[in-house]
């Protein structure tokens, strides 16, 4: 490879890094936005006093958590060309992040038949329609990372990821990492603005 094309894909690599970071801070100040709209609505007279996040919210933390774990030990195995390892880690990943989709399903009819309150209607509170829309919001992201997430499984499998060559990897992860770090501050954020 000639320096000429070096210097292309370095700056193919930094582009597309970059394009990443800029649709994060999007979505992160989208994010905020929605949060600080929570935080006015508090003042409202209909606002519940007594709101209550549901177990399976906590245990989805843990799950994405641990995804983020696993993703990350994935990567490093990619890098060190270790196939067989990245590729369980990767699947635990990819399992790790469907099981913290569940969860959250879990978490939604625990709000509807637990707690009596559903997404609209005469039985809807303000409180959970803005925490079902920010949760929704989220798990279409989290929708987008395991999509990535598959592709990188199938490019792994291919094995289409060469020392040096991991950029899907790279960007998957970071992007993964993201939305795990978001799921961290909406839990931590509903658990503590109720």
């Amino acid at each position: 490879m000639s320096l000429s094309e070096q210097t292309e894909l370095t700056q193919q690599r930094k582009a597309k890094k970059m394009l990443l970071w800029f649709s994060m801070i999007s979505l992160a100040m989208s994010f905020a936005g929605l949060t600080s709209a929570y935080v006015v609505s508090k003042e409202r007279g209909d606002w519940l006093q007594d709101l209550a996040l549901p177990s399976a919210f906590g245990w989805s933390l843990i799950a994405i958590l641990l995804s983020s774990v696993t993703f990350e030990w994935a990567k490093r195995s990619v890098r060190l060309e270790q196939h067989q390892q990245a590729m369980k880690l990767l699947w635990v990943t990819w399992i790790l992040g469907v099981g913290f989709m569940l969860l959250q399903y879990l978490g939604f009819s625990q709000i509807y038949n637990d707690f009596g309150y559903a997404f609209t209607g005469p039985t809807s509170s303000i409180a959970y329609t803005f925490i079902f829309l920010i949760v929704v919001l989220h798990l279409f992201h989290v929708l987008a990372a395991l999509i990535s997430l598959s592709v990188v499984i199938y490019n792994h499998y291919k094995q289409r990821y060469t020392l040096g060559k991991t950029l899907g990897v790279e960007l998957a992860a970071l992007f993964w990492h993201f939305v795990d770090g978001l799921w961290l501050y909406l839990f931590l954020f509903f658990y503590f603005v109720r």
